[in-house]
């Protein structure tokens, strides 16, 4: 998976945030996990994950370790096959494109309701072809773009 810029790990942090604590717990931190493209991790690696992160050793992993952290992952996330898988979690249809539908069922899995206007624009902006879907080569596109702004 491509990197993501420090306002792009902001805004996944407070998204995953859910009860607005300021700080992630272990079952936050599952669902940014999957959110960003790790998969479904087993329980015990998400709660290892958080204990090596916990520099204070309150259980709750902060903005400054969550980026740390999502910076470090991202690192090893960008080869091809990564942002294929990526692309996969999103075409949920197996057509072989995000559409608009696709990228609201992802979202209602990760308990997220952004709005259709913002989920229309994420479509708009990576839709290069105008077809109003986005294909594996415009999904690469925005993960490239996004790796050489970081």
């Amino acid at each position: 998976m491509a990197a993501l810029t420090d306002e792009q790990i902001r805004e996944a942090f407070n998204l995953f945030d859910a009860d607005g604590s300021g700080a992630i717990d272990a079952e936050e931190m599952a669902l940014a996990m999957k959110g960003l493209g790790f998969g479904d991790l087993p329980r015990d690696e998400v709660e290892r994950i958080v204990k090596s992160m916990n520099t204070n050793a309150n259980g709750l992993v902060e903005y400054g370790e969550f980026e740390k952290m999502i910076k470090s992952r991202m690192a090893k996330k960008d080869s091809p096959e990564e942002i294929l898988k990526a692309f996969q979690l999103f075409d949920l249809d197996k057509k072989g494109k995000i559409s608009f539908a696709n990228l609201k069922e992802v979202a209602k899995l990760l308990g997220e309701n952004p709005g259709d206007d913002v989920l229309q624009e994420m479509i708009a902006e990576a839709d290069e072809d105008g077809d109003g879907e986005v294909s594996f080569e415009e999904f690469k596109s925005v993960m490239t773009r996004m790796r050489s702004n970081w």
